[in-house]
C-alpha cells in the first residue's frame, strides 16, 4: 500500500508537467522548449493547460460557455438574413453550374485523348478529379443551407 502510494505521488508531478510548456536556457545560452523543467537551467512557464476531463458516458459532448453577446454588437434582422442566405444560394448554384461545365469538358478531354501515353493523360484525370470534388463540396454546401 505504501509503495502504491509513492508511486502515485511521483507520477503525480509528470502528469502535471505534461501539460505546462517551460523555456529553459543553459548557462551558454541555448534556449530548449520542453514539456519538463530541466535541472541546472533557468526554466520559466511559457503556459499550463489544465488537464482535459473525460467525457460523460452519454456520448454527449459538453457545452461551451455561453457568453454574453455585448449590447453594442451589431444585428440583421430576419429578412436581411435571409437576403444574404438568399445571395449566398445564388453564389453557390452559380459555382455549382460553373463545376458541372469544368467537369463534362474535364471529360470530354479526357475521351478525346484516348489512347495517350499515362503521363499525358494523368493531369487530365487530376482535372476531371478536382471538379468532381468541387461539384461534392458545392452539393454538400448547398444541403448544409437552411
Amino acid at each position: 500500500m505504501k509503495k502504491a502510494l509513492l508511486v502515485l505521488c511521483l507520477a503525480l508531478p509528470l502528469a502535471a508537467a505534461a501539460n505546462t510548456l517551460y523555456k529553459c536556457t543553459d548557462d551558454s545560452g541555448v534556449v530548449l522548449y520542453t514539456n519538463q523543467k530541466a535541472p541546472k537551467k533557468s526554466c520559466i512557464v511559457l503556459s499550463h493547460q489544465s488537464p482535459v476531463s473525460a467525457p460523460s458516458g452519454n456520448g454527449a459532448r459538453p457545452r461551451a460557455a455561453a457568453t454574453p453577446t455585448p449590447g453594442d454588437f451589431p444585428r440583421v434582422s430576419g429578412s436581411e438574413q435571409k437576403a444574404r442566405d438568399g445571395d449566398r444560394r445564388a453564389i453557390l448554384d452559380k459555382e455549382l453550374a460553373t463545376e458541372l461545365q469544368n467537369a463534362e469538358k474535364a471529360r470530354k478531354a479526357l475521351a478525346e485523348a484516348g489512347n495517350q501515353p499515362v503521363d499525358k493523360l494523368q493531369p487530365l484525370r487530376d482535372t476531371l478529379a478536382l471538379h468532381e470534388r468541387n461539384v461534392e463540396s458545392l452539393k454538400k454546401e448547398l444541403g448544409n443551407l437552411r
